[in-house]
């Protein structure tokens, strides 16, 4: 039976290189994006939903699928307003994942971060952790929690601060051992390749995946 997906955030790094994989995968005969804007050149097996995402319940009646990937987040440069970050890291996928839920689609799988936790003093990591915890309250049957490190990968536009960040952390990355690997960088490419395995392994299961088990799963 041919599958029909959703993505979130497929103008980003990491939903880009998702998207062209699902676009070639023959197990999807559809593909919906929910966007501000339109990406060109798209396909016909790709139907794209242009809006504001803080509003995302507006496409409740379109939001149906096998399964959803939500690639969202902003950064605290791009989004300097805390209010306005914590609407799109933690409003948007939390907003998906209760309407993934009232439409029972049975497999939701979501970027976080490394550090994600709702205790924590941190404003970003706080937000990832809430934002977790608010993902797994829907209790979607496969639910799939992603927490890489610092994602390295071709980006449309340009991050100075991650470029520098990459370029120490590449420099790291051979005393990074044992309990340390998950801090190692993670390319988008193997993250978008382990959401992919996931999706369809249908583990029945609600999973919070570390970077370094994420680089395990996309070599399967």
């Amino acid at each position: 039976m041919k599958k029909t997906a959703i993505i979130l955030g497929a103008s980003g790094l990491t939903g880009t290189i998702l998207l062209h994989k699902l676009i070639e995968d023959k197990r999807y005969e559809s593909i919906k994006l929910f966007s501000r804007s339109k990406i060109e050149k798209l396909p016909n097996k790709v139907t794209q939903f242009i809006g504001n995402l803080l509003e995302l319940e507006k496409f409740k009646v379109d939001f149906t699928a096998d399964e959803v990937f939500c690639c969202i987040g902003t950064t605290a440069k791009k989004t300097p307003d805390k209010k306005r970050y914590k609407q799109i890291d933690y409003g948007i996928p939390v907003t998906a994942a209760k309407l993934a839920k009232e439409n029972n689609i049975e497999t939701f799988l979501v970027i976080s971060s490394m550090g994600a936790n709702k205790r924590s003093t941190i404003f970003y990591n706080k937000t990832k952790g809430e934002m977790e915890y608010a993902v797994l309250q829907q209790r979607i049957k496969n639910s799939f929690i992603l927490r890489p490190s610092l994602i390295s990968g071709e980006r449309k536009e340009q991050r100075i601060g991650e470029k520098i960040a990459l370029v120490v952390f590449k420099l790291m990355q051979p005393l990074l051992i044992g309990n340390l690997k998950q801090y190692k960088t993670i390319d988008a490419e193997n993250i978008a390749k382990a959401m992919l395995y996931l999706a369809n392994k249908k583990m029945n299961a609600e999973v919070i995946i570390t970077s370094n088990q994420i680089l395990k799963l996309s070599k399967k």
